[in-house]
């Protein structure tokens, strides 16, 4: 906990500043206005006409909103949950995938949760925010070697950093893994618990994303991970 990577800790401090500054510096209005123009709004891309202090289509927000809605939260609550996920399971990833890499699958992992979510909720106005898209991305991540031998688990407390290097597992041998399947398992029902008890709030945090996000970091892990895998 005391040795976080550099770009986890910098994720998190724009997180807080961002929060800070639409808690302090804002009004109600233009809070408002903030949320939808840098969160992800799925109405922007059907077409429909949009209030312009909520940037509508045309201003860049059809594009900058797939990766700047990760950075708002809604309140202190939402960010602290976030940011302990985010520390564990973003810590190992960014180890082993050094600052630039990681940072490229934290924008990956949360376009994909955008992009989910905008296949589900096509139309909707509501916005989404929250990192979790992105959480749950490098939770996927962590899934491919924490677990393997000679990794982060098997190695717990014996600060080797060598053990965030050893060969990723490919995804048929992750699946058998018992361990990943307790870990994906009680994903799955969280995401189904949160969508059981999902509020409608005109902000919401989307369970969409979280799929999104997390199938996409299983997927796009072999993408940005600098170790070779182990031969077959």
């Amino acid at each position: 906990m005391f040795d976080v990577p550099g770009v986890v800790l910098g994720i998190v401090a724009i997180c807080a500043l961002v929060l800070a500054g639409q808690t302090f510096l804002l009004d109600d209005a233009d809070n408002t206005a903030f949320t939808y123009c840098f969160g992800f709004v799925p109405a922007r891309y059907d077409g429909a006409p949009m209030p312009a202090a909520w940037c509508p289509s045309g201003t860049g927000a059809e594009a900058w909103s797939f990766l700047t809605y990760a950075f708002l939260h809604g309140d202190l609550a939402h960010l602290a949950t976030n940011t302990v996920v985010f520390v564990i399971v973003g810590s190992a990833v960014a180890r082993r995938f050094g600052n630039l890499r990681a940072l490229g699958f934290f924008l990956a992992t949360a376009a994909g949760g955008a992009l989910m979510n905008l296949v589900v909720h096509w139309g909707e106005r509501a916005p989404m925010i929250g990192a979790s898209g992105a959480v749950f991305g490098f939770i996927a991540g962590a899934i491919r070697f924490v677990f393997q031998p000679g990794g982060p688990v098997a190695r717990s407390g014996q600060h080797d950093p060598a053990a965030y290097f050893v060969p990723a597992a490919p995804l048929a041998a992750a699946r058998r893994d018992y361990r990943a399947l307790v870990l994906v398992l009680a994903w799955l029902v969280l995401n189904v618990l949160d969508a059981l008890v999902a509020g409608t709030d005109d902000t919401r945090v989307s369970w969409e994303a979280h799929i999104g996000g997390f199938l996409t970091g299983l997927v796009l892990f072999s993408v940005f991970d600098p170790v070779r895998p182990r031969p077959a």
